[in-house]
């Protein structure tokens, strides 16, 4: 459950983000940064976090893939990533 609260929240966040994009880059341009002070906190793009698509783990997080070490790892043994294979020897 708690890890479904999280990514429930980076959810609200991203929402949140998108919704004040637009209006946040028109305020920096013209430099009015007492009405961007007023925006609310989480709409602001530091607040969000990479978290995996599958466990919604946010450590150990590939960009490229999209997913944690853990996954990523999974998907590679079951020949799932295209030109990744797990080294053995």
């Amino acid at each position: 459950m708690a890890r479904k609260s999280l990514i429930a929240r980076d959810e609200k966040r991203r929402r949140l983000y998108e919704k004040f994009k637009k209006l946040r880059e028109e305020l920096k341009e013209k430099g009015e940064y007492e009405l961007l002070q007023k925006l609310p906190k989480n709409s602001s793009p530091v607040r969000l976090k990479n978290r995996c698509m599958f466990t919604g783990r946010s450590r150990s997080y590939y960009r490229k893939f999209g997913v944690s070490r853990l996954v990523l790892r999974e998907m590679a043994l079951k020949g799932e990533l295209p030109g990744v294979k797990k080294a053995s020897w």
